[in-house]
């Protein structure tokens, strides 16, 4: 079972996300805040696997709970849930650990396999969102430790890179390269090292700012 926390200030919305996630096989829902304040004290505790964050929230943002975890180093894997296409904060998010995004009106189907994916160490960064911020991203400043000019990447590795960049897992690009799971992991790991970074969420931010995939 993956045990998932909701943060929402919106009571229906809360509810409604954790009434479709509770007959979800291999879901279980552990826990719920109306606010970041009530968040940040209770995951640390309840230790969850995934945490799904709402971003825009009064009093305390889904950023702040996201920065304030992340300095603490007590940040679960986190989908940022949100109506809101903002570029900026869904760029903010993840350079503040977020795993991954995903609009509120995403189906059930691929709510459940997003939390499966995170909670398994993959991110989530589904295709259309990676167009809009490739469509703005020399627009935005992303300040986060990284080699200003990375080693060249091999043409596969740049492949597998724009595979990552569309959110999919290491068995989903071994199946689409019919390569073993394995290969993509060293190539991934490879991925990192040449661009300087230490996550794969990372590593596609700092692609798509250096204009490499």
């Amino acid at each position: 079972m993956i045990n998932v926390y909701l943060v929402d200030d919106q009571n229906l919305v809360r509810q409604g996300v954790r009434a479709l996630l509770e007959i979800a096989e291999g879901i279980n829902i552990i826990g719920e805040a109306d606010g970041g304040k009530q968040a940040i004290a209770d995951i640390p505790e309840i230790n969850p696997d995934v945490v799904l964050l709402d971003m825009r929230m009064p009093e305390m943002s889904g950023l702040d709970v996201l920065k304030h975890l992340n300095q603490e180093n007590q940040l679960p894997p986190t989908i940022i849930l949100t109506t809101f296409d903002d570029d900026e904060l869904v760029l903010a998010g993840l350079k503040s650990g977020a795993k991954g995004y995903l609009l509120k009106d995403v189906p059930l189907a691929d709510l459940v396999d997003g939390i499966k994916k995170v909670a398994a160490g993959e991110t989530l960064i589904r295709p259309q969102v990676t167009k809009r911020i490739l469509e703005g991203v020399e627009n935005l400043n992303i300040d986060f430790n990284s080699f200003e000019i990375p080693d060249p990447l091999t043409s596969r590795e740049t492949e597998i890179l724009r595979l990552m960049a569309g959110g999919h897992s290491n068995k989903e690009i071994a199946n689409s390269l019919f390569v073993a799971e394995g290969t993509v992991k060293n190539h991934v790991s490879n991925i990192l090292s040449k661009i300087g970074v230490r996550d794969r969420t990372r590593a596609v931010l700092k692609a798509l700012e250096l204009g490499l995939i």
